[in-house]
């Protein structure tokens, strides 16, 4: 059972907010000197408080897990009530309207950036220390460094052309200097690599708090960029030129098994339990958010950036909804390999006989229950469809939890204490197989990693046991065992990587790193529109909707030394 009682990463974070109050407006406020700064107990609430904005800072609407901006990729719709019911993420799933003065286009921008200053500042103050008085002081700086280069990294993800603020003793007077072209393309992610470099020479293994990043933690980040640095764009367009193998040496690198082993890291044997508040920290969890209730605090330590995606039937809002181009990738021959077809209309709204167990836990679907309670059974009705099922009867089941469980909190909107899984192990097998694969030195091996996946998801039955019985559901997921070329690989590695990690927040970016987003999306708009009217005049144009604009209010306080993205 998960612990209800949190640590004081987050038991203190009421205290340690007080310190950065002042930060949260945006705003820089030169370098913190005086009396009793580098005490450590000041210290330690700092380090608390820049753990804790992860938390608190999250919102319903531009959440952590940035589901909201993937609903601009295939996996699911924006949901709701309707089109107008958070019309501007509704603009960004058409690629339609989108406008620079949009509020969430700006709003996950600042909240970012008071995640890095809130790292920042602490910063300062550990650079302060000296360490006969903190012996922790390399550790702590280590865990700074990785949340700053977590948060730079959700940034670039997003908008590309960002202002990398990694100098926290920056002179107050310099921020107005700052730009977001100083670096080049490559250089930006080069410097986010710094910090998680940094963090994999000093972090510890095994974290005694749960929460705080480990060295294994620094090194799947590092893959993780490394990966997305490979993928060399032009700084004139968003077009993938080239693939640089340097940076795919890192991955391998950094993905290396004994790195991993060493901290007891490894797959779950029922990938369900990723996403379970009953078995959360698992083998499979390298770094999480935190979440946690009754712990003497707030509630605001509850997940309440996934707030708006619980069901209708519980009084949710019934927001980012599975497409039905996600739930027939999970369909399978009769041999349990994929069908490679999700835009066959004639299959829309039909489960086909044979399909691979992950379905079952990423989506709610009309006729089985939701999240493995017989008790509520989804039916295609206005009970569970809040826009009378314009955006269709499925519901993402990876941040749900069972309706009865003790773990689901009733506030201004539902809230959950299970955590948000932000690197797990499944990550680091397919960054290296991507890798091995590109490379074109170890396609065989490549294959054999995304085939534990496959393994591990055919046996992923422990809360599907009646579902052969009673749903008549046919269950199939085969490893691959034939020889492949580097182009065959690599579409069987897209083809994984969506399955594994559906609705988890990450395909729209990885359409765009690969270079696919065009051709996927505007495939799959010319498909949804058969059956969709809001798909109507959908279209992705490449070089601009890639990336989100920088915000008008950013480029209009910036005088004059931001550039705004290509296209817009």
């Amino acid at each position: 059972m998960k612990k209800f009682i949190y640590t004081a990463l987050i038991g203190l974070s009421l205290l340690a907010s007080s310190c950065n109050d002042f930060l949260d407006n945006n705003k820089p406020q030169g370098i913190i000197t005086g009396d009793g700064v580098t005490n450590p107990d000041y210290v330690d609430n700092l380090i608390i408080s820049a753990y804790a904005i992860w938390i608190t800072g999250d919102d319903i609407n531009s959440s952590f897990s940035l589901w909201n901006y993937d609903v601009r990729s295939d996996d699911c719709y924006k949901g709701g009530s309707g089109t107008e019911d958070g019309s501007v993420f509704n603009s960004l799933e058409t690629c339609l309207g989108i406008a620079t003065t949009d509020w969430n286009i700006n709003d996950i921008w600042e909240r970012l950036y008071r995640c890095i200053t809130r790292a920042n500042t602490a910063l300062q103050i550990l650079d302060q220390m000296d360490e006969d008085t903190y012996p922790l002081k390399n550790q702590r700086i280590a865990e700074m460094r990785f949340l700053r280069g977590h948060a730079h990294f959700m940034l670039k993800v997003l908008y590309k052309r960002i202002v990398l603020v990694n100098d926290e003793n920056l002179p107050i007077d310099d921020y107005s200097l700052l730009s977001n072209t100083t670096y080049t393309n490559d250089e930006q992610w080069q410097q986010i690599i710094d910090d998680f470099e940094f963090g994999y020479k000093n972090l510890s293994s095994k974290q005694r708090d749960r929460g705080r990043p480990s060295k294994a933690a620094a090194a799947a980040y590092l893959a993780k960029t490394y990966l997305y640095k490979a993928y060399r764009q032009s700084e004139s367009s968003h077009k993938v030129e080239s693939i640089n193998t340097a940076d795919l040496e890192k991955v391998i690198e950094y993905t290396n098994p004994v790195i991993y082993a060493d901290e007891g890291f490894g797959l779950e044997a029922d990938f369900a339990d990723n996403f379970r508040p009953e078995t959360e920290n698992g083998v499979e969890s390298i770094w999480a958010y935190q979440y946690s209730q009754n712990d003497g605090t707030f509630t605001g330590n509850l997940n309440w950036g996934m707030g708006l995606c619980t069901p209708l039937l519980i009084g949710g809002t019934d927001f980012h909804k599975p497409s039905q181009n996600l739930v027939n990738a999970f369909r399978t021959d009769p041999e349990g390999h994929p069908l490679f077809d999700t835009y066959n209309s004639e299959n829309y709204d039909v489960l086909q006989d044979n399909a691979d167990p992950r379905m079952f836990h990423t989506c709610a679907m009309p006729g089985f229950p939701f999240k493995y309670n017989p008790a509520y059974m989804v039916e295609r009705n206005d009970d569970w469809s809040r826009s009378k099922g314009l955006y269709g009867y499925y519901m993402s089941l990876k941040e749900n939890v069972d309706i009865d469980s003790p773990y689901l909190i009733k506030g201004s909107y539902w809230a959950t204490s299970m955590n948000h899984i932000v690197l797990r192990y499944a990550d680091v097998l397919l960054f290296r197989a991507e890798a091995l694969i590109q490379l074109g030195k170890d396609i065989a091996g490549g294959i054999d990693l995304i085939n534990k996946l496959r393994n591990r998801a055919a046996a992923s039955l422990s809360q599907l046991g009646n579902y052969r019985a009673d749903y008549k559901v046919s269950f199939r997921c085969s490893p691959y065992t034939g020889t492949y070329g580097k182009e065959e690989a690599m579409n069987l590695l897209k083809w994984e990587r969506r399955l594994e990690f559906a609705c988890e927040g990450s395909r729209f970016f990885d359409l765009v790193r690969w270079g696919d987003a065009e051709k996927v999306l505007n495939a799959y708009f010319a498909s949804e529109a058969k059956v969709c009217t809001i798909y109507t005049n959908a279209k992705f144009t490449p070089n601009k909707n890639e990336y989100l604009p920088i915000p008008h209010t950013q480029m209009a306080a910036s005088n004059g030394h931001y550039t705004q993205n290509v296209g817009w």
